[in-house]
């Protein structure tokens, strides 16, 4: 029999998948559909925040999200329909996104994705003021605002007695590193990586589990400019597979990892390179 930790809570299998909605009445099929956030909510669907989540890997995590049924609440840097705005660049940005998330999900969470992220060039040969600032960004929105919204979704778990999940998309560059100018995203999603194992390994009694996604290249708008910048299809000579991901393949990871991977794969890193790293 699924255990219940209480009845707002996520059921969890004896395997540790997520097997119903919280109340364990409406099995996850019967909410395919039109359905609103407000409705799933009321229907008691497992909430789930997703950062970064209007375009590339977090858009397509967000809809198949949906699709399987899942309340998702959105998030972008800049407020629209169906939005929550919020720019982790600025230090406040997450706990103001997580209390606003909280407040349209009647105060309840139960998986957060950490998917925002920024890749912006930083030439080691930039000015000392210009490149430390764009370190300190990419650190910000990579690495801190991930670590802010996890601290918050921990604590909001214990709070409650609950178990919950949190999935971290990270990246290759957090074991391969990353180009000469990305010294800050490979340090940003190798932080991720160690923060990822250490609250898997802090909270796995608690039921509180962490999983991470470590793509390769993507065909996002974000590495769209990047592997132009680097030779573009000459590139691919480095992918075995002779291509790169595509968002939904990411997303069919995230998912996996969000709603049925078994409790005992917490603390796992799942690489989707296409084998241009092999570890």
């Amino acid at each position: 029999m699924p255990v219940e930790h209480e009845a707002s809570a996520i059921r969890i299998s004896p395997n540790g998948r997520v097997c119903n909605y919280r109340d364990g009445a409406i099995p996850l099929p019967l909410l395919h559909g039109p359905y609103s956030l407000v409705e799933r909510v009321m229907m008691q669907a497992p909430v789930i925040l997703v950062t970064g989540s209007t375009r590339g890997i977090g858009a397509a995590l967000a809809e198949a999200l949906g699709a399987r049924g899942a309340a998702v609440i959105r998030h972008g840097r800049k407020e629209a329909p169906g939005v929550v705005g919020a720019d982790l660049g600025e230090p406040a940005s997450a706990e103001m996104l997580w209390e606003q998330a909280l407040e349209m999900a009647g105060g309840a969470i139960d998986i957060l994705v950490n998917n925002a992220g920024l890749f912006a060039a930083n030439p080691i040969d930039a000015s000392d003021i210009a490149w430390l600032d764009g370190w300190e960004e990419t650190l910000r929105i990579n690495l801190t605002s991930a670590a802010q919204l996890s601290r918050l979704a921990v604590r909001h778990w214990q709070a409650r007695g609950v178990g919950g999940r949190i999935v971290h998309v990270a990246s290759r560059a957090a074991y391969r590193g990353d180009s000469p100018a990305h010294w800050h995203y490979a340090a940003a999603k190798g932080g991720m990586i160690a923060m990822h194992k250490t609250i898997a390994r802090g909270y796995a009694a608690q039921g509180i589990l962490s999983f991470a996604v470590t793509p390769g290249f993507t065909n996002t708008d974000m590495a769209g400019d990047y592997l132009a910048s680097r030779g573009g299809p000459g590139l691919l000579a480095d992918i075995p597979l002779g291509r790169v991901a595509s968002p939904e393949e990411i997303a069919a990871i995230g998912v996996f990892c969000a709603l049925d991977a078994p409790a005992s794969m917490t603390g796992a890193v799942i690489d989707a390179n296409g084998a241009s790293f092999v570890r």
